[in-house]
């Protein structure tokens, strides 16, 4: 359970550096990668205690990364 944990947060923080490297956000890559590890931590403990989520834990933080960065970032903008 804890190199699951800490899978998730190095494939969250690959997928913040990635979308900020390929211009996907306009975040900054620090704002990025805290985004991106929030939600893959959010959803873990939410698929840890309820049971929902895809097959592979690694499939799960992609997935939650990159929702955390749509949801987060274009919320806040006007």
């Amino acid at each position: 359970m804890l190199l699951v944990l800490m899978g998730t947060v190095v494939v969250a923080g690959i997928i913040g550096y990635a979308s900020e490297k390929s211009e996907f956000t306009h975040n900054g890559y620090l704002s990025s990668i805290i985004i991106c590890v929030g939600g893959a931590f959010l959803f873990y403990f939410v698929s840890l205690m309820f049971g929902i989520g895809f097959a592979s834990p690694g499939v799960n933080a992609i997935v939650s990364s990159v929702g955390a960065l749509l949801i987060v970032p274009f919320h806040w903008r006007k």
